[in-house]
Parts: structure tokens; C-alpha cells; sequence
């Protein structure tokens, strides 16, 4: 590969888009692969890439970068396709767990902010501390004789 291409693919692989643009035959060469193998892939389910409206597939840069590491697996961790298939399932969902927790840290600090907007107008003044349960102990009280 040469410098221009590494950085070109770099730059593209890098923001790893979605956008299904690239026809099988570049996709294959950017990948490393024979056209054919993606064919397999796409088959296998191991790949799904988009369709145009005559049917031809197109890959997006995510979807090169995955080739490449179904490649790597395959070839330097000896790791057959199905297990590959089950690696890119686990990966696609600790991904999605990933988000799911975002977005719930996010519902978290902005519930977090409203309560203590709500706090601060309940109570205004310093000197009155909110408690945050009420007690249930009884007190018995006698003045001293």
C-alpha cells in the first residue's frame, strides 16, 4: 500500500460512515479480498451490505473495517466463520449496551439537575435541611424535676 492510499483510507475508515457507496469490486480491493469472498460473507451474514436499485451491493467504510477484522481474525487468530459471526453479534451488542448506558448516565445527571432545581425552590433558605426519609422513632420527652 502507499502512503497516499493508507492515508486516504485512514481518513475514511476513521470516520467509519454508513453511507453504502462503494461497489463490490472496491470495497474487495480496499479490503484486501477477492470479490467473491465478500459475495460468501454477504451470504453468510457475516456482512450486510446495502443494495442498489439495480440490486448490485454497496459497502460503507464500516463496513470495509469489517472485513478487515473478520480478515484478521480468520487468518492471524485462527478463528473460523462462525465464531467470527458470534464475536461481530457480541460486539454489535456491547456496543448497543454501551449507548443504552449513555443514555441512561444522561436521564440520570438531568433527573439528578431537575431534583435539585426542585430542592432549591422547596427550600430556599440554608438553614432548613431537606431530610431525605422520614423517621418513624418515637421520642418520649420528660422535664427534669
Amino acid at each position: 500500500m502507499t502512503e497516499r492510499s493508507e492515508r486516504v483510507e485512514q481518513i475514511v475508515i476513521g470516520v467509519e460512515s454508513d453511507e453504502k457507496v462503494l461497489i463490490i469490486s472496491v470495497a474487495a480491493r480496499m479490503a484486501g479480498m477477492h470479490p467473491q469472498t465478500l459475495r460468501q460473507y454477504d451470504r453468510l451474514g457475516l456482512v450486510q451490505p446495502g443494495r442498489s436499485s439495480g440490486g448490485g451491493r454497496r459497502y460503507s467504510p464500516r463496513d470495509v473495517a469489517l472485513l478487515r477484522e473478520i480478515q484478521r481474525l480468520s487468518q492471524e487468530d485462527g478463528v473460523n466463520l462462525a465464531g467470527i459471526k458470534r464475536i461481530i453479534a457480541l460486539e454489535q451488542l456491547v456496543a448497543d449496551l454501551q449507548e443504552k448506558l449513555v443514555e441512561t448516565q444522561e436521564e440520570l445527571a438531568a433527573a439528578r439537575q431537575r431534583i435539585a432545581e426542585l430542592e432549591s425552590t422547596i427550600f430556599p433558605r440554608r438553614d432548613l435541611v431537606p431530610m431525605s426519609s422520614s423517621q418513624t422513632a418515637l421520642v418520649v420527652w420528660r422535664p427534669r424535676r
